[in-house]
């Protein structure tokens, strides 16, 4: 069956004679192009929009009034996002910035464990491994839509964003009465509202089967998105600046303020070592899989498959093996050399590193610093 295909204006099919006398006639050649298709699909879904923390093309000057062209060869951005990118294209660099952020944590927290939040590529950024409903894939998924509310809600606070400004969060009750509310805070429902709108956005175009596999993973990733963004909500505080002579701090002013983003990324960490296990019900709907667990919360990370080990590349799950890795001989954790290795032991070798030292304080005020270089033993994966 031949598939003459032409940038989508269809396909010709005519029989074709193989060695064995066989004809395949039309019914073979509409199961090869729904194969095709489905594919073609495969494709598709793994690109995403954590890729615009890859992208060259996010600068401010090339967001300008009218570029919808860009919007729409931007990679991994479905429709509902393309069309949001329409709409704020002086977003687009900060969903792009908070991408990275999530991914930088990610690497982060991940840093001293088999699957370490490599990136692969810059369309499905992370690779095949994102296609399992994994607690890695949970914790993903949070993080980074953790971080376009921090990225976005800063961007406002800095004037950078024409449709937003600073917070217009209401006085907490239990400030005191003599201290000022004001100041310019991190615009968090703003940050937060549209990072459920474009973040979501994918998902929620999707329509699948009542009760089929795609339909929990669609559920998953919703799920987790809302867990990382209340994430950033629970952790914001008020902070305070002192006015008065001499520093008596006889007036405050306050406002809104996110958290440190490594704070976000701890509880996320916390959250995925105590994350759900879930499966569907009869009704089609994501439960607990083990009742005999307190259920899980909105601001809770929930999976629907096991991890697997990471141990050695698998091209089928998308993992990247831990061969070559480092490891910390003396440890008993997850990156000590028997638990990061897989028990396939560990080489040792010599390495030269080059460090500060002999740093002095100098008036005012900077510290200056030698450079020495020391030779240590670094521990490799076999």
């Amino acid at each position: 069956c031949l598939f003459l295909m032409n940038l989508g204006l269809g396909c010709v099919c005519r029989p074709v004679s193989w060695p064995f006398g066989s004809v395949l006639d039309s019914r073979h050649c509409v199961f090869a192009l729904t194969l095709l298709t489905l594919l073609m699909q495969v494709v598709v879904e793994a690109n995403s929009w954590w890729s615009l923390a890859m992208n060259p093309l996010l600068i401010p000057e090339a967001y300008i009034i009218g570029a919808q062209p860009l919007c729409s060869q931007l990679v991994g951005l479905s429709q509902g996002q393309k069309k949001l990118c329409q709409l704020y294209q002086d977003h687009m660099q900060y969903i792009g910035e908070g991408a990275k952020t999530g991914i930088r944590e990610c690497q982060y927290q991940f840093r001293h464990r088999r699957w370490n939040c490599s990136t692969v590529d810059n369309s499905s950024v992370f690779g095949r491994v994102m296609q399992i409903g994994s607690r890695e894939t949970a914790f993903t998924y949070a993080i980074s839509a953790a971080g376009v509310v921090n990225a976005v809600s800063r961007a406002c606070r800095e004037g950078e964003l024409s449709s937003c400004g600073c917070s217009r969060a209401a006085r907490p009750k239990d400030l005191p009465r003599d201290w000022l509310w004001g100041g310019c805070g991190d615009n968090l429902n703003y940050g937060y509202r549209f990072s459920k709108e474009f973040v979501d956005a994918r998902e929620r175009e999707k329509s699948y089967p009542k009760g089929s596999y795609e339909s929990a993973r669609l559920m998953m990733n919703i799920h987790n998105n809302e867990a990382g963004r209340r994430t950033v909500s629970d952790l914001a505080n008020v902070s305070c600046k002192c006015h008065g002579v001499s520093g008596s701090c006889s007036l405050k002013t306050c406002w809104l303020q996110l958290a440190d983003f490594r704070k976000v990324g701890d509880a996320l960490k916390e959250k995925y070592d105590s994350s759900t296990s879930m499966k569907l019900n009869s009704r089609g709907k994501l439960v607990q899989k083990h009742s005999n667990f307190n259920a899980p919360t909105s601001h809770d990370l929930v999976y629907t498959e096991s991890s697997p080990d990471y141990c050695l590349k698998n091209q089928s799950t998308g993992s990247l093996g831990t061969v070559g890795r480092l490891c910390n001989k003396t440890s008993e954790g997850m990156d000590g050399c028997e638990l990061m290795c897989c028990g396939r032991g560990y080489d040792q070798y010599k390495a030269q590193i080059v460090e500060r030292c002999h740093c002095k304080f100098h008036w005012c005020c900077y510290v200056k610093c030698k450079r020495c270089t020391k030779i240590v033993d670094q521990f490799v994966c076999k």
